[in-house]
């Protein structure tokens, strides 16, 4: 497969861990392992302290895709392939698309979502949001792009990185135009249980269809990527078996420690995923209140879910640039849209970790100190 350097990742590889402050970053807080273990009821704490470090399950631990499989309302532990999340849309879309199919993804977005597709031989259309419009993706575009070689759906809800989410009346008629058109479904949902308000919570569609295959993890809400812990759901039998071969190729099973991990923290969905409600809303207000200060420097579209937006640099000016600065004579890491092939107008926040006041008075600090010119960058 001849695939094009994931440009978000290189970046990252590059400042995430030399950078002094990161403002960009789409996870929210970490649990300490002391902390999770401290969760842990009576049967997890057997598990962990009589943990053997062999091989597991290739379709994930039994106990585990039970627990997974409490999250959606029609699956059931048989139709739950765990995962790494990268490693699941790899193996997603390599089993769900042909060279030559048309795939229409929502964009932009997370790379591997569209660029495993082209390596594939497919051709996308990208389906981009109106961000005069609250970042909508209109599902009329959906209609007008169908063609008679299209064999998949890709979406991204709630959306990284404009942190968008569509109303259930929009979420309603995609989920009807990709089922008339009998077409596949791939789901990104790992920043779902983000949802500011838990009753606008769209239905995964693993839920809503057998032809969509759901990617969920623990990344995202749960703060906790350093498992490594995602899976794929999905409800037709013969799919699922064609992505559990796939994987005897990749990781072949997963990690023992993490398979235990997992559970408890699933065990303890509410407690944590509360948690993360609770600061990503104290610091949405701050950065709320950040934007509203500084409108001749930025424009935002204030996030629906999740806990990333991708605010708009009022500058003339390439948004790597002023990212570039904001680095340098800061510490501070924000994203900038050029590493998503999206222009170079826009950067992402990242709002989910407990040193973002913190941060955000300093990168405050530096906008105050150098405020915006008509052209350019601030003088330094």
């Amino acid at each position: 497969m001849d695939i094009k350097p994931f440009e978000l990742e290189r970046y990252f590889a590059k400042h995430e861990f030399s950078a002094r402050y990161l403002m960009s970053s789409s996870d929210c807080e970490s649990l300490g392992l002391e902390d999770l273990l401290s969760l842990a009821d009576a049967e997890c704490r057997s598990l962990w302290q009589n943990l053997k470090l062999g091989y597991t399950y290739s379709d994930g631990y039994p106990l585990l895709r039970k627990e997974i499989a409490k999250l959606y309302e029609h699956i059931t532990p048989s139709d739950i392939l765990t995962t790494v999340p990268e490693e699941g849309i790899f193996i997603a879309l390599n089993c769900l698309l042909e060279k030559g199919d048309h795939v229409i993804c929502t964009f932009p977005g997370y790379q591997s979502l569209y660029q495993l597709a082209e390596s594939l031989g497919c051709e996308v259309s990208y389906w981009k949001p109106e961000e005069e419009n609250g970042w909508r993706f209109n599902p009329e575009f959906l209609s007008r792009n169908i063609r008679p070689n299209t064999r998949l759906i890709i979406t991204n809800f709630p959306h990284n990185p404009t942190g968008a989410m569509p109303d259930t009346r929009d979420y309603a008629l995609i989920t009807e135009i990709i089922c008339q058109h009998n077409l596949w479904h791939f789901s990104d949902e790992m920043y779902r249980l983000l949802e500011y308000s838990p009753q606008n919570r769209l239905p995964a569609a693993c839920d809503k269809s057998g032809m969509s295959v759901s990617l969920g993890g623990l990344s995202k809400s749960f703060g906790l990527p350093g498992l490594r812990s995602g899976w794929l759901a999905c409800r037709d039998k013969d799919m699922l078996s064609k992505m559990a071969g796939f994987k005897d190729y990749t990781t072949i099973c997963g990690s023992a420690t993490a398979e235990i991990l997992s559970i408890i923290a699933l065990r303890n969905k509410d407690t944590i995923v509360s948690a993360q409600l609770g600061r990503l809303n104290q610091n949405l207000k701050l950065l709320e209140g950040f934007m509203g200060r500084h409108k001749q420097d930025f424009s935002w579209v204030k996030p629906k879910a999740g806990s990333i937006c991708f605010p708009r640099l009022n500058k003339i000016t390439p948004c790597m640039d002023f990212c570039q600065q904001v680095l340098e004579k800061t510490g501070i890491m924000i994203l900038p849209s050029e590493v998503y092939n999206y222009g170079q107008n826009h950067f992402r926040i990242g709002f989910g970790r407990a040193n973002f006041p913190e941060v955000l008075e300093i990168f405050e600090n530096f906008i105050t100190a150098y405020p915006a010119r008509s052209k350019g960058l601030p003088e330094m």
